[in-house]
């Protein structure tokens, strides 16, 4: 009988995670064609191992510093897995992400909550949402305007009315608005008026439950002319205000006559 041969030891095949470890270049294949240029995914930074299963297999994502104009401190993650029974490592994703360093895009506004007043323009359309605290539907509140007997009879002959109208936050906050503004109480032409616009000829007052608050000043010689006012607000073009004049009579101090001498009668 002839001895056996010989047999030559084999090393034992690399485990799932040897194999996905060494898969650099793959992930970086994938982050490339992601990018859409070879320039954008530079030096790889390492690999973190995620949570695996029996029946899904080992999962690890490589990382690449991202070389992206504008994101900086951003990098490349491509998650690479290998299904068991499989030879070939499968790229899961491959995504942007950023880093506790990175530059980052401020946290987005609604339209409605970043116009300002004098954003609008000709042509612009400013649409209210449904939920505005300063609007009711009509059925709900007392609209100031059926105050007015020329209102409620336009109203009566057509048949409807407004669909909504103010509510009293919204009565609230345009009176506090107007209150702090350049036709309030505190402007400096306001505080050096000789009375204010409350007991004015010219002021026409508002309607409804801000009457005894707000009016529309009609003096076209007063700033104001044309515009919502407090009633304490107010100017010199004042209905009442009266100029007082000064008395320009010189005082003689010396007799108009002469009484150094006299005649004898």
């Amino acid at each position: 009988m002839s001895a056996p041969e010989p047999t030559t030891p084999t090393a034992p095949a690399p485990s799932t995670g040897d194999v996905l470890t060494s898969a650099v270049e793959i992930a970086r294949a994938a982050a490339v064609e992601v990018a859409g240029a070879a320039d954008e995914v530079a030096e790889h930074l390492g690999a973190s191992r995620e949570a695996s299963s029996d029946d899904l297999g080992e999962v690890l994502t490589h990382t690449f510093a991202a070389a992206l104009p504008g994101y900086v401190g951003w990098h490349w993650a491509v998650t690479v897995a290998r299904v068991p029974g499989e030879e070939h490592v499968t790229v899961d994703e491959v995504v942007l992400l950023p880093g506790d360093a990175a530059l980052l895009a401020p946290a987005w506004v609604p339209w409605h909550e970043r116009v300002r007043p004098g954003d609008l323009s000709v042509g612009d359309v400013l649409p209210v949402t449904e939920d505005d605290p300063r609007l009711v539907p009509a059925y709900l509140a007392d609209d100031d305007a059926a105050a007015d007997p020329a209102g409620m009879v336009v109203a009566q002959e057509i048949g409807i009315g407004r669909e909504r109208v103010l509510s009293l936050e919204g009565r609230r906050e345009a009176l506090a608005r107007w209150r702090t503004g350049e036709w309030g109480p505190t402007a400096p032409i306001a505080r050096h008026a000789p009375g204010t616009c409350g007991d004015c000829a010219f002021l026409m007052p508002l309607a409804g439950s801000v009457r005894l608050e707000l009016g529309v000043c009609a003096n076209e010689f007063a700033p104001a002319d044309g515009h919502v006012v407090t009633t304490d607000h107010g100017c010199g073009a004042h209905s009442e205000a009266n100029l007082v004049t000064a008395d320009t009579t010189e005082i003689q101090l010396t007799p108009l006559y002469n009484t150094d001498t006299y005649d004898s009668l």
